[in-house]
């Protein structure tokens, strides 16, 4: 959270700090308004996951399509980085590689990077993205966390972000082994007891117990993907 952030930055007379950012995580963790705050304090800010854990660079048709609408051709890879080295405040970028062509790739990227390059129409384009995926998202919750906490220690929105991003990114098997991994069994979707306390609170009004066992019919077991209750 953007708030406890703040709060480490401020605690110490650091030289760096290490976030999460890409276009997609504007609003999630440290999210824009801590990278700006960090170089605001004179910290350099490396930034990781710059491509979501790979979840961008293989976009699903309907993403692509937008990307395809840009006057310069790039792979999506080359729009995820460009759009963080187009900030002044980010420092570093870590990107995984694991072949000698991704390394060429983001070299290239690099080369052809510089802060505020990015044309207006060019940045129009991520927000036309990420509104794009969000759509693909089957579960309409924002994160907000009203619904916690759970009395029986579901962790709801990690769920619902588990569920929906195998289906904005189009990495299903992907976010099954996350789920599975990062999420204990006692969070998981399977301890809800359908008391209902959560949905009362959501301000979504999201049938949260009725998508519990979907979801982890989905994650946990392999079943396939259900895009609406109805």
């Amino acid at each position: 959270k953007y708030a406890v952030f703040q709060e480490i930055v401020d605690a110490h007379n650091w030289t760096f700090c290490q976030i999460q950012h890409n276009y997609m995580d504007i609003e999630n963790q440290a999210g824009t308004k801590g990278l700006r705050y960090a170089a605001a304090k004179g910290l350099a800010v490396v930034i990781m996951e710059p491509l979501l854990g790979g979840k961008l660079v293989d976009p699903p048709a309907p993403i692509q399509a937008i990307w395809d609408t840009a006057a310069r051709r790039r792979t999506p890879a080359d729009w995820g980085l460009q759009w963080l080295w187009n900030q002044p405040e980010v420092s570093v970028v870590l990107s995984g590689m694991s072949t000698l062509p991704q390394v060429e790739q983001n070299v290239a990227s690099a080369a052809a990077s510089g802060v505020n390059t990015l044309t207006e129409p060019e940045l129009a384009l991520y927000a036309r993205v990420r509104a794009q995926y969000n759509e693909l998202s089957p579960i309409p919750c924002t994160k907000c966390e009203y619904c916690l906490p759970c009395p029986n220690g579901v962790a709801i929105p990690r769920v619902f972000a588990a569920y929906n991003e195998g289906l904005m990114y189009d990495k299903p098997d992907i976010m099954r082994r996350w789920y599975k991994q990062w999420i204990p069994v006692e969070n998981q979707a399977s301890a809800c007891i359908q008391c209902l306390e959560c949905e009362d609170k959501c301000p979504q009004k999201i049938p949260i117990s009725e998508w519990m066992p979907i979801v982890q019919q989905v994650l946990s077991e392999g079943k396939p993907y259900v895009k609406s209750l109805n």
